[in-house]
This record gives structure tokens, sequence and C-alpha cells, in this order.
């Protein structure tokens, strides 16, 4: 079961690693955006991402 655990933390740092290497200027910029947002806005968005996610494992599943 920790296999899994660590296979998923494994490639959602790669996931996550992708955007900034390819285009870094772009991840700046949206990140100097993300800092301005609310604490409301940006528990929506991890709210949605969270949710998303949730729907993909079940669709996947």
């Amino acid at each position: 079961m920790l296999d899994y655990w660590l296979i998923g933390l494994a490639l959602m740092l790669v996931i996550e690693g992708i955007i900034p290497f390819l285009f870094p200027a772009a991840w700046r910029e949206m990140f100097s955006k993300m800092v301005r947002l609310s604490d409301g806005q940006l528990r929506f968005v991890g709210i949605s991402a969270m949710l998303a996610g949730l729907v993909l494992l079940y669709l996947v599943r």
C-alpha cells in the first residue's frame, strides 16, 4: 500500500514540475496572480483541484 502512495507522490511531483520547466515565464506570472488572490479564492481553487482529482480517481477505478 505504501508503494502506491509513493508512486502517486512521485507522479504528482513530475506533473507539477512540467509547467515551470517548459513555461517558466508563464508559470511565474500565474504564481504572482495566485499570490494576490484572497483566502476564499485560494480555498475555492484548492477544493476544485481536490474534487477534480477525486472524480478522476473514481473514473479510473
